[in-house]
């Protein structure tokens, strides 16, 4: 990898990476699936202009904008809302053992017993970590984002099955579909949103500019041309780093605290999840989409 492509690389799992502390800002002002669907509208808006629609595929991205949209957002933004960043950004990459589960299930991928060994790692840093007595109230938001991550794995799934598609256009034809999803359950579940838009400070509007343009536009255009230009166990391992940049963004942003259970089960996790990427990065990782905010 060349030193210009390996800045682009550290670029864009920095960008998600702190995504997650950036999340946490916008989530002080805006309800979470108020926040999702503008994400949505922002996306849709800024990138239908200049994609074609993948015509015979849509029914299967309207597939997975509720994968993503009504189920795994949902419970990934009420999940962040209710724990600190850090945490939220190590426990997000139980995606990737789920994932190979699901490998194995829906595709026959035999695992192994390095990347089994792998998953218990993984599996066994998040169950430190949940054990920690600060977050004795939050297990439930804990919870959600250990459900979020799988419901990511499954929508990974189905974006394997789609084939092949022009991420961009994935991109904005799923934000079209999640929107009204997301906004339709926002007016269901969540109260406040006008007031929150009338009171928004600037740092709740550049969260969400952040969120929308930098994590997703941004950070998805440079990892697709990093993607068609590298073997995938070229790039992927790099995505071990966004729980770094994860905990940097909670201690830089909201002076979230770093304790030493937190510190080792976020190593055991992360170790565990580069066991598996180390030894199957085509199966695990899926090269259209790859972070869970």
């Amino acid at each position: 990898m060349s030193p210009l492509d390996l800045g682009v690389a550290m670029l864009v799992v920095a960008l998600w990476g702190i995504n997650f502390g950036v999340a946490k800002v916008a989530l002080l002002e805006f309800p979470p699936l108020f926040l999702m669907g503008m994400r949505f509208i922002i996306v849709a808006g800024l990138l239908l202009p200049f994609v074609r629609m993948p015509r015979g595929k849509l029914l299967g991205v309207l597939a997975l904008s509720t994968i993503l949209g009504t189920v795994h957002f949902p419970m990934m933004f009420n999940g962040i809302k209710g724990i600190d960043a850090a945490t939220a950004s190590v426990v997000a990459q139980l995606q990737v053992p789920f994932a190979s589960l699901l490998a194995a299930i829906v595709f026959k991928d035999r695992l192994g017993w390095k990347r089994a060994a792998g998953m218990l790692v993984a599996f066994a840093g998040v169950m430190l970590i949940a054990g920690e007595p600060r977050l004795g109230d939050s297990l439930g938001a804990l919870g959600l984002v250990v459900a979020a991550s799988f419901a990511f794995a499954a929508a990974n799934v189905q974006i394997k099955r789609l084939g092949n598609i022009d991420g961009f256009a994935l991109n904005a034809w799923m934000g079209l579909f999640a929107a009204p999803q997301l906004l339709v359950l926002s007016a269901l579940f969540e109260r406040g949103q006008w007031e929150a838009v009338r009171n928004a400070t600037w740092a709740g509007w550049g969260a969400l500019l952040y969120i929308a343009v930098l994590a997703t536009i941004v950070a998805y255009g440079l990892w697709y041309r990093l993607m068609r230009r590298y073997d995938v166990n070229q790039a992927v391992p790099f995505m071990l780093l966004i729980p770094l940049f994860g905990v940097l963004s909670g201690v830089v942003l909201l002076g979230e605290p770093v304790t030493w259970t937190l510190a080792v089960g976020g190593l055991m996790t992360v170790g565990g999840v580069g066991i598996i990427v180390l030894r199957r990065p085509r199966v695990v990782v899926n090269d259209k989409v790859t972070n869970l905010t």
